[in-house]
């Protein structure tokens, strides 16, 4: 009865969303409205099963189950690693907004989906047969984010949830210290496996939580695949389906690494037209033409990651940079951009955008 209540506060708060524009707001501030509204979007999909795009190797007929019984924690939201971002996006909403409205609402959702019990079934999954890429390493990394968030915040609630989450998070710990050893070449792709993305989220937990180990070998691997890259071809991007920009999320993964100087020479060698706004094609919005196909509708989301990346980058540059200003210029037009399409209507960007948006708009 308890559950089916819980449904029924969602459901009413979902019929009783008012479109919102973001784009009218300061782009780099998260207001209470906001953020309300953005909760909406990932309360809307976190309990939704279908659609449902399933990352998932059968090894025999008895394999063939629906996403909630092979996923209970992280069925919703089309995909597991977008389901895991949700989960996110709403600790951190809690976190940092404790008097949001929706927050009776977001605590019984995560009640219902982050259980012990649950999460045991998602732990024991990974260790099934060929189950070694499962999510490598898009969910590893927003899963080590959302274990990062509820560590850092001071509530009963989240701290019953990080204790039901850790089994899984040391799954992925373990597979990132195994795996990454025997990863010869980084992926640059603007897609899941991006390299520096899976390892810069998996730095700011480690480094959260004082895992040394872990800190170590991120650090020696981003070093061994990044360090020497110089005049990168950023006038290839974007492409067709990013949502990441490969060459800016390797840039916002070495701020992570190099130190002050030592990283703005770096950057200068990796790019040396940035300072004149070179190459233009990584300075201008990604143009979406159908936001129902769910591999166009990618690049708003790219729009909000370079966003989110130029931000940060600029912030690792010392105040009179000439690169600082040409970033954070360029920043503010693909947030504009991409935070008018955060609620387009359709699930195939509505199911995921929002937490890039809580991402962008929340980070220092």
């Amino acid at each position: 009865m308890t559950k089916f209540k819980g449904m029924i506060s969602i459901l009413i708060l979902l019929l009783s969303i008012p479109k919102y524009d973001l784009l009218a707001q300061n782009d780099f501030v998260l207001t209470p409205d906001q953020a309300s509204h953005l909760a909406s979007l990932a309360l809307r999909c976190i309990a939704k099963e279908y659609p449902n795009k399933l990352d998932h190797v059968m090894n025999d007929s008895s394999e063939v189950q629906n996403p909630k019984t092979l996923h209970p924690a992280f069925y919703g939201c089309f995909d597991w690693h977008s389901s895991v971002h949700g989960h996110w996006m709403l600790v951190r909403l809690l976190r940092i907004l404790p008097d949001l409205a929706e927050n009776k609402i977001i605590r019984e959702a995560l009640n219902r989906n982050l259980s012990a019990g649950n999460i045991a079934i998602e732990t024991t999954y990974l260790d099934q047969a060929n189950r070694q890429s499962f999510e490598r390493t898009y969910g590893w990394a927003w899963l080590l984010k959302l274990a990062e968030e509820l560590y850092l915040w001071h509530d009963k609630d989240a701290k019953r949830w990080q204790k039901n989450l850790q089994p899984l998070v040391d799954a992925l710990i373990d597979r990132y210290l195994k795996f990454f050893p025997k990863q010869n070449y980084p992926i640059r792709t603007g897609v899941h496996p991006n390299t520096a993305f899976g390892l810069a989220f998996a730095l700011d937990y480690a480094k959260t939580i004082g895992h040394d180990e872990f800190v170590k070998l991120i650090t020696e691997r981003s070093l061994t695949y990044f360090k020497e890259d110089k005049d990168y071809p950023a006038q290839w991007e974007p492409g067709g389906e990013d949502f990441f920009s490969p060459t800016l999320m390797e840039a916002d993964l070495m701020r992570r690494i190099l130190p002050g100087e030592e990283f703005t020479s770096w950057f200068y060698q990796f790019l040396p037209g940035i300072a004149q706004g070179k190459p233009e094609s990584l300075f201008k919005p990604a143009i979406v033409l159908d936001r129902s196909d769910p591999k166009l509708v990618h690049l708003d989301g790219l729009n909000l990651s370079r966003a989110w990346c130029m931000r940060s980058i600029a912030n690792a540059l010392a105040e009179d940079d000439p690169a600082r200003s040409v970033l954070l210029e360029s920043a503010r037009a693909h947030a504009q951009d991409a935070l008018a399409h955060v609620a387009s209507g359709d699930y195939a960007g509505e199911h995921w955008m929002a937490s890039f948006a809580v991402y962008l708009l929340s980070i220092k």
